[in-house]
This record gives C-alpha cells, structure tokens and sequence, in this order.
C-alpha cells in the first residue's frame, strides 16, 4: 500500500462533503506530476484529505483509492472549468481516482505537520502548489497511529 496527500479547498469541496457522499472522483487536477501522481495510485491505497486554502491548512481525515486510471469527465465538458479542448474520448490527457471516505480528524494544520515531513517535501516547501503528492511511509504511518505527529 501506497500513500498520497490530495489537497482541497474545503468551500469547493471538503471532507464533510466526502463524509456526506461516501465516495467521489478526485477530478480537476490540471497538472501533470500531479496527475502522474494519479495514475500511480492503486486500489486499496489510503489518501489523507488536506484542506488548503484556508486558515488554518491541514489534514482533516482519510479516504481509500476504490479505482484508478478513470479519464477525468471534466476534460471533455465545455461547461467545465477544467475543460481541455486538445483532450478526447479517444486520447484523453487527464485522469483520476475514485475515493472513498475512510474518516474524519479534527484539523493536524501545516504548522504542526512541518517537523514531520522532510524538509524537501513537497507539502512544506514554499511555493509548492501541487495537490497531489506521495507520502513516505514512515510518516504516514506516524500520523495514522497517533493523528499527528506526537
């Protein structure tokens, strides 16, 4: 098993909406490590659900991968702000999981989960925007056990 950190803006979409559906394409990801990233999960994989663009930003639960490799709809829906007008059914240039809800935790914010990533990790450089990235190991492991970083 394999885990991944999926940032979202809780006002578009947080987990209480995950909660309230059970399960959702993690769709819109319009970058290509990132979108990488997807097509390296696999089935049974745990995510944790991070809120971003908030104050304060942080992990707020967990979600499990249930299916991987989708084409993301979006790229194909002119309505879409994700809409890719290169992308077809055919070809498509974008794709994405399905997850569903594992739980929720009251906020870990970034401050807090700083000393437990490298200092090299894409969640705590500065600067870094990409909303899907690995997780190692260990530190998964750390925050699953004790719901941060103690």
């Amino acid at each position: 098993m394999a885990y991944w950190l999926l940032k979202s803006e809780p006002q578009a979409y947080s987990i209480q909406d995950l909660e309230r559906e059970g399960r959702a394409l993690w769709d819109g990801v319009r970058n290509y490590q990132a979108r990488n990233y997807l097509l390296r999960m696999q089935e049974g994989d745990l995510c944790f659900f991070y809120h971003s663009s908030t104050t304060p930003p942080g992990i707020a639960g967990l979600c499990r991968v249930v299916r991987t490799g989708l084409p993301d709809p979006t790229q194909f829906d002119p309505e879409s702000p994700y809409f890719d007008p290169k992308a077809t059914r055919e070809k498509p240039r974008w794709y994405t999981v399905e997850v569903a809800f594992v739980e929720a935790w009251p906020l870990i914010p970034l401050e807090a989960l700083r000393p437990c990533f490298p200092q090299d990790h894409p969640l705590v450089r500065r600067g870094n925007r990409l909303s899907v990235m690995p997780v190692p190991q260990e530190v998964a492991e750390r925050l699953i056990a004790r719901r941060g970083c103690r």
